[in-house]
C-alpha cells in the first residue's frame, strides 16, 4: 500500500511566516507578482503591484522548495495603479476569491493583458496583438457581476468563503463581487439546518435567485431547481435556455451573449453549412449556430455531461427544430475519433485544462476554414494554439474579456483559419 507523503514537514514549511523586503517584478498567471528573496529564491507574491518595493510574509515554503509563495504585508512603495480594496475581507489573510482588489480596474485589465499576451507568446509561439475588453457589471469598479457562488458553511454553520488555498471559512456578511441577488439568497450571517455543509446560490437571467443546499461531497439535498438562462439569436435576441441551479453557465450576466455575438461574428456561419460545437454545454453556442446554418445546416455538438446534454437538445427543440442536429454525450476527443464527416466551421470551449492534442488534431483534419476557441484558462490556450500551429492553423486574432472584475480570472477568444 502507498502511502501519501507529508507535503508539510519541517523542511518544507519552516520559512513560513518570514519577512522580507523585495520588489516587484512582473505579474504572473495565478494572481501573483514574481520577485526574488535576498537568497536569490524565487517567490510569488500576492496583493502586490509590478514594480512595488514591499515587505513580503512568507506564507507556504521551506528550506526544501523550488519557490516560494508569499503576500504583500506592507507596501513601501506603491504603484501608481494601486487604490484601497473596497472589500474588507480583501488582504492577505482573507478570502482567497479575489486577487486584484487592491488594484484599479484600469490596472486589473492590463494585468490581465500582460498575462494572456505572455502566456500565449511563451506556450504557443503567437507573437500578434492581443487585445483587452472589460465587461460592464451592475456596481461600480467591477463588481456585482458575479451570478453564481458557492458558500461553504463554517463550523458554527454559518455560511462563508475559504481563506486563499486554505479550507478554512471566513464568516462574511457580504460579497462585492456577488450580485445583490445573490447577497440576499444566500442568508449570509445565518446559521443553515444541520447537515447542510454549503450552499451554491444563483442569479439566472429570467427569474428569482436561488439556493440549493449541499451535504457531503457537493450532494444536493433535495431536488435541484430548474433556472432558465439566456443565449442570443443571431441577430441578438434572447433565447432562453432552462437547466439545473448547478449546471455550467457563464457567471457574469453579459458574458454569453458578449461571446456568442463575437464568435458569430468571427466564423460569420451561412445557411446551409456544417458546425461542429465541441465541449458544448447546455447550447450557449449550439442554438444560435443552428439557428445560423438552418434548416439546411448541420450541427455536432459533443459535452461530456449528460444533464447538459439533456438541456441543449431542449433548447434545440423549442429555437432550432428544423436544424439537422447531433448530440453526442462523451468525450470529445474520442467522439471525433470515430465521427465520420467534417466541419466548415468549429467552436470549442473547453474546461480549463483545455482541448488537448488530440481534439486539436481533430479539428486541424476536420477540413474547417474557420475555428473560434473560446477559453477560460490564458495557459492552456496557449498550449492548444501551440498544437494548433503545428497542424496547419494559424491564429487570425485573440480577443480577451475581463469578465471576472476583481480577480485574476479572464476569457479569451482566437479565431484561426486554415493556413
Amino acid at each position: 500500500m502507498s502511502r501519501r507523503q507529508n507535503r508539510s514537514s519541517p523542511r518544507q514549511s519552516d520559512l513560513v511566516g518570514t519577512r522580507a523586503v523585495v520588489e516587484l517584478g512582473e505579474v504572473a498567471h495565478g494572481g501573483h507578482c514574481v520577485a526574488r528573496m535576498p537568497d536569490g529564491r524565487v517567490v510569488f507574491v500576492r496583493h502586490g503591484l509590478p514594480g512595488e518595493q514591499v515587505e513580503l510574509q512568507v506564507t507556504e515554503g521551506g528550506s526544501d522548495s523550488r519557490f516560494l509563495r508569499a503576500d504583500a504585508v506592507d507596501v513601501l512603495r506603491a504603484a501608481p495603479g494601486r487604490r484601497e480594496a473596497p472589500c474588507p475581507y480583501s488582504g492577505p489573510g482573507g478570502c482567497g476569491g479575489c486577487d486584484f482588489q487592491h488594484a484599479t480596474p484600469e490596472t486589473q485589465l492590463e494585468l490581465k493583458q500582460h498575462v494572456l499576451t505572455d502566456q500565449l507568446r511563451r506556450l504557443g509561439g503567437y507573437s500578434g496583438p492581443v487585445e483587452m475588453r472589460r465587461l460592464e457589471s451592475a456596481g461600480p469598479a467591477g463588481l456585482r457581476w458575479r451570478t453564481r457562488v458557492e458558500f461553504t458553511l463554517g463550523p458554527e454553520g454559518v455560511p462563508g468563503l475559504r481563506r486563499h488555498r486554505s479550507h478554512e471559512v471566513i464568516a462574511v456578511d457580504d460579497c462585492l463581487i456577488a450580485t445583490e441577488g445573490v447577497v440576499g439568497a444566500a442568508g449570509l450571517g445565518r446559521p443553515r439546518d444541520p447537515g447542510v455543509r454549503g450552499v451554491d446560490v444563483v442569479d439566472p437571467s429570467v427569474g428569482e435567485p436561488v439556493a440549493v443546499e449541499l451535504g457531503q461531497r457537493g450532494r444536493v439535498l433535495g431536488d435541484e431547481p430548474v433556472i432558465r438562462e439566456q443565449t442570443v439569436s443571431p441577430q441578438g435576441e434572447p433565447l432562453g435556455v432552462s437547466l439545473g441551479a448547478r449546471g455550467f453557465w457563464q457567471a457574469h450576466p453579459a458574458a454569453v451573449a458578449t461571446y456568442v455575438q463575437h464568435v458569430l461574428n468571427e466564423l460569420e456561419p451561412r445557411p446551409g453549412e456544417r458546425v461542429w460545437d465541441l465541449f458544448s454545454g447546455s447550447g450557449a453556442f449550439t442554438v444560435p449556430l443552428a439557428l445560423a446554418v438552418g434548416d439546411t445546416g448541420q450541427v455536432l455538438a459533443v459535452e461530456g455531461h449528460e444533464p447538459a446534454v439533456d438541456a441543449c437538445a431542449a433548447a434545440l427543440e423549442e429555437h432550432a427544430p428544423g436544424t439537422v442536429a447531433d448530440l453526442v454525450v462523451g468525450d470529445v476527443a474520442e467522439t471525433l475519433g470515430r465521427w465520420e464527416g467534417g466541419a466548415d466551421l468549429v467552436v470549442l470551449d473547453p474546461p480549463r485544462t483545455g482541448a488537448g492534442r488530440a481534439v486539436m488534431e481533430a479539428v486541424a483534419g476536420s477540413g474547417a476554414s474557420r475555428v473560434a476557441y473560446v477559453a477560460c484558462d490564458p495557459a492552456a490556450l496557449g498550449r492548444d494554439l501551440g498544437h494548433a500551429a503545428e497542424l496547419g492553423l494559424e491564429v487570425e486574432r485573440v480577443v480577451g474579456f475581463d469578465a471576472f472584475g476583481t480577480t485574476h480570472h479572464l476569457e479569451a477568444i482566437a479565431t484561426l483559419r486554415r493556413r
